[in-house]
């Protein structure tokens, strides 16, 4: 659940408790302050009648009046010191309906003699009146509860753009370009501190990068001439015909390691020169021509294996490449179909202007994608004679250039597919 989310629906959990209680105490003051109106103009009423009794009393008059809303007669009831104010329900003129009354009764004496005085008034306007102002009091909540959440949900998404800006940062991060990544200062405290805490990541993460990619070019480059000193001498070696079998034996797998090492050398040098952008891409290549002049000089190896060809050229499948990165890219994905191929086996290439498809049968295990483009993939099924760079080239080739590589391992294949971006 997204941090807004969860943000809204606390505010959600403490918003609607509060507007209903807001709500309750509003509707509950307005009832009583329509009720305290409603009793002093009963109040006022009891005392004009009761004034009006009191008059007509000295003139000897026994007052006797019942209407629907006012009753006022003699009674043996004692005498109230103060009204009593109630809540009653009557019938309308129609009977029809029931109307809320507020009514009030008290026994006064008037002139020494005891009257009860009743009397009523209508509710049902002043019910009416709560009722709008409940209905506009609702509408207004509902209102005010709707622009919260909008406001609310407009001023949090406002707050926590930077945080999104940096967050998409990180999540287009290449350790390569790092460099150039800056998060700037926002003007909030909280931003601003992960803002320099992430600067100071990238940037010891981007030296550390440099200088174990400088290391490992040096090294490469620093291991080139004690290698092939070291091979040119075992190969001289191996001209003395006064070698045993077994030293012969011992000084050809000393050979074949070396000339491993220098690929792996060489792979590695080259990583780091695409790495650091040191093949322009001027030109077009076709991936079509350099694979057909491949074909031609891995023919031998192709026949030893007894391998069947088979190619379909609908289109160039051109891109702007460095003719190097070009042969690399293509010697790569034919060598390894060849390589890890079995006798026998077939290998399909099918070229296309938007896509460059090659497969091979093989009895290998499908690669998995934690390891497919991992470099110097050390797994039981590699061939010995390989330096574990060869997919790790392709890829590293491919994302410079801006291209997609997609691999299928299905019903005894392997396939990659090259298209473009």
């Amino acid at each position: 659940m997204k941090l807004l989310t969860k943000t809204t629906l606390y505010f959600l959990v403490a918003l609607v408790p509060l507007l209903a209680m807001a709500g309750f105490y509003l509707f509950n003051q307005f009832s009583k302050e329509i009720n305290y109106r409603s009793d002093k103009e009963l109040i006022s009423d009891e005392m004009a009648w009761t004034q009006y009794l009191e008059t007509e009393a000295e003139n000897g008059t026994t007052f006797i009046l019942k209407t629907p809303d006012l009753s006022i007669s003699p009674t043996d009831n004692a005498i109230t010191d103060y009204p009593t104010i109630t809540d009653i329900y009557g019938y309308s003129k129609k009977g029809s309906y029931k109307i809320p009354y507020r009514q009030l009764s008290q026994v006064v004496s008037i002139s020494g003699n005891p009257y009860q005085i009743i009397i009523r008034q209508s509710q049902e306007q002043k019910a009416a009146l709560v009722t709008d102002v409940t209905r506009i009091m609702l509408f207004v909540f509902v209102g005010l509860f709707g622009a919260t959440l909008i406001f609310n949900w407009a001023i949090s998404k406002r707050l926590w753009k930077p945080f999104r800006h940096s967050l998409n940062k990180i999540r287009s991060a290449e350790l390569q370009k790092m460099e150039a990544i800056h998060f700037e200062e926002t003007n909030t405290q909280e931003f601003n501190e992960l803002n320099v805490s992430l600067n100071y990541m990238t940037s010891k993460m981007y030296k550390d990068y440099v200088n174990m990619k400088e290391f490992t070019e040096n090294a490469a480059h620093e291991m080139q001439t004690p290698v092939a000193v070291v091979q040119s001498k075992l190969e001289l070696l191996l001209q003395d015909s006064n070698l045993k079998d077994e030293q012969v034996q011992s000084i050809l797998l000393s050979v074949n390691a070396l000339r491993r090492l220098s690929s792996l050398n060489e792979g590695l040098l080259l990583l780091a020169k695409i790495e650091n952008n040191q093949y322009e891409t001027t030109e077009e290549i076709s991936l079509a021509a350099v694979t057909k002049k491949y074909l031609r000089l891995f023919d031998e190896f192709i026949k030893e294996k007894q391998l069947t060809v088979t190619t379909t050229f609908n289109g160039e499948f051109t891109t702007k490449l460095h003719p190097i990165l070009a042969d690399s890219l293509i010697t790569n994905l034919l060598g390894n179909a060849i390589k890890y191929n079995y006798d026998g086996g077939s290998i399909e290439i099918i070229v296309s202007a938007k896509n460059y498809h090659i497969s091979n049968t093989s009895m290998l295990k499908p690669i998995s994608s934690e390891k497919l483009f991992m470099r110097m993939n050390s797994s039981k099924d590699i061939d010995e004679r390989s330096n574990g760079l060869g997919l790790a080239i392709v890829k590293e080739i491919a994302d410079v250039n801006h291209l997609h590589i997609i691999y299928k391992a299905q019903n005894g294949r392997h396939s990659f597919d090259i298209v473009k971006a």
